[in-house]
């Protein structure tokens, strides 16, 4: 049964969907995913005309929702998906396509 609002996961669920619902955060998984599945502060932020101050909050916001991960590499920080987490959101989202609720108490 997908998260209700009574759900401990509903709170991972809105941290999750809130990070994916900015486009640029969006295109920086996809530049990840692409990638191998990491890559260096520089590099993300060289593929986004944007100030840093921006690609790092969004890297943060991608973090704080457990998309991401960063790990230091000598002198630089490499980010890499978090791809586990994708499957709270297919399992979400295959739940909602599958079974509909009974009724309304239940769908909240």
């Amino acid at each position: 049964m997908p998260p209700t609002s009574r759900d401990p996961n509903n709170n991972s669920l809105n941290a999750i969907f809130s990070a994916l619902a900015h486009s640029t955060r969006r295109r920086i998984l996809l530049a990840l995913h692409q990638n191998g599945g990491s890559l260096t502060a520089g590099d993300i932020a060289g593929r986004f005309n944007q100030a840093w101050p921006t690609t790092t909050r969004h890297l943060r916001i991608l973090e704080n929702a457990n998309l991401l991960r960063q790990e230091r590499v000598g002198r630089s920080r490499l980010y890499r998906i978090e791809s586990d987490v994708f499957y709270i959101v297919r399992k979400w989202i295959e739940d909602i396509g599958s079974q509909p609720a009974l009724n309304e108490a239940e769908a909240v």
